[in-house]
């Protein structure tokens, strides 16, 4: 169902049965909350019981002025605030205030997404990124508590690179896992498909059984 989350900012939220978790989506630049790449994870972690909230990064203003400038696809401290938003309206719904949370992140908003993490640590039960750019994510990388996987296209090589520069700061259970032949879209035929089963194994893993992704870090 379509949410809105403040205003000028919908979300797709999706709630299966008994679910374990729900897992906030940050698109790339250029992107939104119909990406079809991350709409088809999102389905995949349905599949799985895990609850999924795709939702848009900016403002239809806010795009606009994007469109013109590049001012605020880079700024990732601008970005994370809206997934910190996000998480924080989750909180004040009945029906996800009880349900531990992960962050999946593609591109740009992989970087985002760590950066949410690392400022809300008490909050974040996971982290996966799709082709992202966690180097973005600077010195919060050194922050991350939340357990985060990386996962990039073998044939991706910069971003590779990149995402394996960033691991190495990263010091809570991390992994990267590289889709051999996949391009940075991951446009090969069945290369999706993978990064849908690892995302929802670690999802799964990670955020079924925890306590809500809501309490205070001393009950925790």
């Amino acid at each position: 169902m379509e949410v809105h989350l403040e205003p000028g900012l919908s979300g797709d939220l999706t709630i299966p049965p008994a679910a374990a978790g729900i897992v906030v989506f940050a698109h790339g630049s250029g992107s939104s909350r119909h990406s079809p790449r991350n709409r088809a994870v999102a389905g995949a972690l349905q599949r799985a019981g895990l609850a999924t909230l795709l939702m848009d990064l900016l403002t239809a203003d806010e795009e606009r002025l994007d469109a013109r400038t590049g001012k605020l696809r880079f700024d990732l401290s601008f970005l994370a605030g809206r997934l910190v938003g996000a998480v924080a309206w989750l909180a004040g719904e009945p029906a996800t205030m009880a349900l531990p949370v992960g962050y999946f992140g593609a591109s740009t908003g992989g970087g985002a997404a760590l950066v949410a993490a690392a400022e809300h640590p008490e909050r974040i039960g996971a982290v996966v990124s799709r082709g992202g750019r966690p180097d973005l994510a600077g010195e919060a990388l050194e922050r991350v508590v939340a357990p985060t996987l990386l996962i990039v296209g073998g044939d991706d090589h910069p971003v590779l690179m990149l995402n394996r520069q960033a691991l190495a700061r990263i010091s809570t259970e991390k992994r990267l896992e590289v889709v051999a032949g996949a391009t940075h879209l991951f446009e090969k035929p069945g290369a999706l498909d993978q990064v849908a089963s690892l995302a929802a194994d670690w999802f799964t893993r990670h955020l079924r059984g925890q306590p809500t992704g809501f309490a205070s870090p001393s009950s925790r």
